[in-house]
């Protein structure tokens, strides 16, 4: 393999960059800027310099092959941030033979191809690294740390059991084997299935985590959702206007409540009417709000038309500042009541949040039923038999194989250049 380098920290002025350099020529290269280097794993202060010009102190760190990020030989130069200073390093490693810039993502590409890390540890990786939140990055963080692949290795376990009494029954039925192995088949299978459903459950709430979850303002026009809204944003997001519908796209507001990410959509006035620029506008608030994971339904005196609250939806009565009440008032004005909007927003996503799964993706959503589904044909053709025998035990294999893809480990490569496209050059 080539030996890569890159900048590993964010591009501009700062106090540290640091450099990373992988590959069987990795120490060599530290070692013709550095000098003698230090033990691995251990920091050394070197002056860097590069046919007899100097050009930074650095603190130099090395780790040996199959303990590093990447499995490779690694060096690290941890140098003065300035812009100069990083492009003048940069520029002395790409005058070394047998070194090239890093593309992005090759580093953890590599840590995937070496195996220290499996597939959905890279993923949790990039979404650590886009984590704008505490839930995001708790999220993320559990996934890095291997929580899928152990999912997988034990559900993978307990479907390799039950193929392999299939199996004895087929090869060495002559043989000191019990004669009716199902019911130990299908307890295998079920509890397998029982595992799954429950991480299927939890998918679309972690996806939200990760994604971010939507909100959606919705009632008639001139109801005071832009003014609602630019209270919740603490900014003037959104224009606001005693003439009715002015309002005609839906406005994105990002918010964190609690450590979720939450977006707030301004979503046009909902009525009946023959413009056709704002029948547009309520066509988009319509399917924005249908599609939204909670929808607060600002009331002025009157139910909303064209769309009807599903069980959650908050019911909330606007411009609280005219008079009195009943229920849930606010007023974007004054803010009144608008805390405790908040507080109730943030509850409903809590407890959507609550059930979130490990398993955040539409990829591992796919995996999942795919894995369901053959243990399905694997539990019928033990029912209807020992004749069936070679058939349930495919399907087990093939059980396998789907949740094998979870973690890389087969049927994926088709995947991985859309994952890596992701990261920054330097990861």
């Amino acid at each position: 393999m080539d030996t890569i380098f890159a900048l590993a920290t964010a591009r501009g002025k700062a106090g540290v960059a640091v450099i990373r350099i992988s590959g069987p020529c990795a120490w060599l290269a530290a070692e013709r800027l550095a000098g003698v280097l230090p033990p691995p794993r251990q920091t050394g202060l070197r002056v860097l310099q590069l046919d007899g010009s100097a050009l930074d102190e650095a603190v130099v760190l090395c780790f040996e092959r199959g303990k590093s990020f990447t499995g490779e030989e690694v060096a690290e130069l941890h140098i003065h941030g300035a812009i100069a200073t990083v492009s003048a390093v940069l520029r002395a490693l790409g005058d070394i033979d047998g070194l090239r810039l890093a593309e992005p993502g090759e580093f953890t590409r590599r840590a995937l191809e070496n195996g220290r890390l499996d597939l959905a540890q890279v993923e949790g990786l990039s979404d650590l690294i886009d984590a704008e939140t505490e839930a995001q990055r708790k999220q993320a963080l559990k996934v890095l740390s291997g929580a899928v692949g152990s999912l997988v290795d034990g559900w993978r376990a307990k479907l390799v059991r039950a193929a392999a009494l299939i199996e004895a029954t087929i090869d060495f039925a002559d043989e000191d084997v019990p004669v009716d192995v199902s019911p130990e088949v299908l307890e295998l299978i079920d509890c397998v299935k029982a595992g799954i459903a429950h991480e299927l459950r939890g998918v679309s709430a972690g996806e939200r985590v990760r994604e971010g979850f939507e909100v959606a303002i919705v009632g008639r026009p001139n109801a005071g959702k832009s003014t609602l809204l630019n209270a919740l944003a603490g900014r003037e997001a959104a224009i606001t206007s005693e003439i009715a519908g002015t309002t005609r796209d839906v406005i994105e507001v990002r918010m964190d409540l609690r450590g979720l990410p939450v977006t707030v959509l301004d979503t046009a006035g909902l009525r009946e009417t023959e413009d056709r620029i704002e029948t547009i506008g309520i066509e988009r608030a319509l399917e924005r709000a249908r599609a939204a994971d909670l929808r607060i339904f600002l009331l002025d005196g009157a139910d909303v038309p064209l769309i009807a609250p599903s069980a959650g939806d908050l019911i909330v009565h606007g411009k609280a500042d005219l008079g009195a009440q009943d229920g849930l008032a606010v007023s974007g004005k004054t803010g009144e009541g608008v805390d405790t909007l908040v507080t109730l927003m943030t509850e409903r996503l809590e407890g959507q949040a609550a059930s979130a799964s490990v398993m955040s993706r539409e990829r591992h959503r796919i995996s999942l039923m795919d894995a369901v589904e053959a243990m399905e044909s694997a539990r019928n053709e033990v029912l209807r038999g020992s004749d069936r025998a070679e058939l349930a035990a495919e399907s087990l294999r093939q059980a396998a194989r789907a949740l094998e893809s979870l973690v890389g480990r087969v049927d994926v490569e088709h995947l991985l250049d859309e994952i890596f496209a992701s990261f920054c050059i330097g990861k």
